[in-house]
């Protein structure tokens, strides 16, 4: 099957919101994806008219406009699509769409998280290599000093490696706001533990052109179209190369 009309299938199954392209490809895999009732082949392709089952199960193409949320997290739920876990992220927003966080905050972290029902987009948002910013505010334990702020500013050794420069501005006493354009795990807990450091409270302000403005805790909104235009611009010319969860670093 090689017409204008069809689509890829690990794209096909991601854009009915299913699952993303990667986790379509281990379905095709594992021979769980049917068309017109013949097991499906990585590389596949089917259209809108196709009948396509995911482990049994039929879906179809989608006509319903994608969701993109922005959503202010408490701290206490878990960044999951996991139901049988207490707390997760999806049935704490109970969206009507089948929806997935895009990267996670960790339970005891706050603020901005995006979720979507388009599966696609999410591997091209979480590409480390795009070096997209992420502004959090922190608090520690002990004062923040100078050398403190510098020391971050320049790189701390974590997880093997030297974290990039970012920038870091003291706030008062206890706090400070760091900007980030890297992914690593758990990375300003990490950093700040390498430095006699405990973060008390981490809250993500901002992720690229989106900011907690007028979102209250534990509330969602849709981003508007101007904020997904340029998130999509920002996310044009993605690299395929160096995957990872840029969003996984609070």
């Amino acid at each position: 099957m090689n017409d204008s009309s069809a689509t890829r299938l690990n794209k096909f199954i991601s854009q009915t919101g299913f699952c993303s392209r990667r986790e379509a490809d281990k379905l095709i895999a594992q021979g769980l994806v049917t068309i017109n009732g013949r097991v499906a082949g990585l590389g596949d392709q089917a259209r809108a008219e196709d009948e396509v089952r995911v482990d049994g199960k039929a879906i179809s193409s989608k006509e319903k406009a994608d969701v993109y949320l922005a959503f202010n997290k408490p701290v206490g739920i878990t960044c999951t699509t996991e139901r049988h876990i207490k707390g997760n992220i999806i049935d704490y927003i109970g969206h009507p769409e089948r929806i997935f966080p895009v990267g996670r905050l960790d339970k005891p972290s706050e603020g901005l998280i995006f979720l979507t029902s388009n599966g696609d987009i999410v591997n091209k948002i979480l590409r480390a290599g795009n070096q997209h910013e992420k502004e959090y505010e922190v608090a520690v334990d002990r004062p923040v000093t100078a050398e403190f702020v510098r020391k971050m500013q320049n790189g701390v050794p974590i997880l093997d490696t030297v974290t990039q420069k970012c920038l870091v501005r003291q706030t008062g006493r206890y706090t400070f706001t760091i900007i980030l354009t890297q992914g690593l795990n758990r990375q300003i807990r990490r950093m700040c533990s390498y430095l006699d450091y405990s973060v008390t409270r981490l809250r993500r302000t901002r992720i690229m052109n989106v900011t907690l403005a007028n979102l209250p805790t534990g509330k969602w909104r849709n981003l508007t179209s101007e904020e997904m235009k340029t998130i999509n611009q920002l996310i044009a010319h993605s690299t395929k190369t160096e995957e990872g969860s840029y969003l996984d670093n609070d």
